[in-house]
Formats: C-alpha cells, structure tokens, sequence
C-alpha cells in the first residue's frame, strides 16, 4: 500500500506542477489580450482561478497532500476579501470622447472604493459588454480577485432579480450603480433596504465611498 500511496503522490505532484505552470503561460496570454484589447480575458464558461499562493516549501504528510490538493481546488473557487457589487447596464454614446468619459468616470469610483476598502474583491454580472466590462478591465488593471454571476437564462425575465438576490446575499461593504436598467434599480432599491452603502453613478450626482 505504501507504494501505491508513493505513486498517488507523485502523480498528485507531478499534476500539481503542470496546473500551475499552465496558469503562469494563461495569466501571461491573459495579460497580453488585456494589454492589446484593454478588455479583461475570461473562460467561455467556468472559473478562472490560481494556485500559485500555495507554492510554499514544506513538508507535508503524503495522505494530507492528497486530501488538501482536492481542497485547495475548492478553496481557489472563493475569493478572499471584501465583496463589493458592481452593476450597471449598456451604454451608447454620441462620440468617443463621451464614452472615454465614462469609462475613466467607472475606474475613478472604484479606485476611491478600493481606498476606502482595500482588500476588496469585485462581484459583477459578467457582461462581455457594457459597464461590467469596463470594471473587469480595472480589476485585472488593479489586481482585484472577480466574482461574476451569469444570467441563468431559464428564469426567463425574473433571472436579474434572482441574481441580483445572490449578489446580495454576500453581505457586500459597497453596491457601485452605475446607468442600467430596472433590475440595476432593484438592485439599488434592496440593498438601501439591507443598509448597504449604495454608491450612486447613474446621474450627474451621486455619493461618495467614505459617506
């Protein structure tokens, strides 16, 4: 049995190296689509989660590296941190100068929010377009860990509210609104309910992070 635990290990490790050497060759790739495209890269589905914070010299029992290797993948599913929901819809804008305005407007108020919470991790819907794109684009920028909730589309027109529920039920520091549609106003509407600090971009006013 104890060479056949040998083996498990090694195996174990063997596969441990090359998970982590693909995701320093994908980070790599990832960093150079941001760079080229100024969009964040993400899976088509899934997560995109790292292991590297692990790479740490010790010496650990074989049967608890076995153990622990199926729990790190757990735990690399589940950011570490203050959440902070992002959210605001898609936007049209006259010129190009308009929509630099906007986007510069979404990175200035999450910059503020990271000061005001520095061990922030983003949780937006996921839009390949629009605002969420714009946020991903300053978390990857800024190094800020992504929690995204897709659409379950088989809840037809209630499948924003349900996740509006999900995103809420985080207990976040922050609700950032920016421009959207009535599921973003929901949104607005139940966190204001539940005593969250809503930061409110979807006029010419709004408030500040520290208030």
């Amino acid at each position: 049995h104890s060479s056949n635990l040998e083996e498990q290990v090694e195996r174990a490790q063997a596969a441990e190296a090359s998970m982590l050497a693909f995701e320093q060759m994908r980070e790599a790739a990832a960093a150079l689509y941001r760079d080229e495209t100024g969009s964040s890269w993400k899976p088509v589905s899934g997560s995109r989660t790292s292991h590297s914070r692990h790479l740490t010299s010790a010496v650990i029992d074989a049967r608890d590296f076995l153990r622990a290797r199926a729990e790190d993948r757990r735990h690399a599913l589940i950011p570490e941190g203050t959440p902070v929901i992002f959210a605001g819809g898609r936007q049209s804008f006259e010129n190009a100068e308009d929509a630099r305005a906007y986007a510069d407007n979404i990175w200035a108020t999450l910059d503020k929010v990271r000061d005001a919470v520095p061990d922030l991790f983003l949780v937006h819907g996921g839009d390949g377009k629009g605002a969420d794109r714009l946020a991903a684009s300053w978390a990857e920028r800024r190094e800020v860990q992504q929690l995204t909730y897709s659409l379950d589309r088989r809840l037809g027109a209630r499948a924003g509210f349900k996740r509006n529920e999900q995103m809420l039920s985080l207990n976040p520091r922050y609700v950032v609104a920016f421009p959207g549609n009535g599921v973003t106003e929901r949104l607005v509407i139940d966190a204001k309910a539940r005593r969250i600090t809503v930061v409110d971009r979807r006029g010419p006013l709004g408030t500040s992070p520290g208030s």
